[in-house]
């Protein structure tokens, strides 16, 4: 079993690879700096949220985890 912790970690590890890939998208879409922070700023922390609750569930799913 994974501890709380060791979930977050991971979370904000993604988040911040997910995030820089996001602001260069929207950067490219955009040409805005200013418009790619905005959207990459809200795309961390709601994405964040939902990350880290799917991991948490799916402790929960005993399929494929060991015996």
């Amino acid at each position: 079993m994974e501890s709380r912790t060791r979930s977050l970690l991971k979370a904000v590890s993604w988040r911040i690879t997910a995030t820089l890939t996001t602001i260069i998208i929207a950067y490219g879409i955009t040409g805005e700096v200013e418009a790619a922070l905005a959207i990459g700023s809200i795309e961390f922390f709601l994405k964040f949220v939902i990350y880290y609750m799917h991991e948490r569930a799916w402790l929960k799913i005993a399929m494929g985890q060991p015996k």
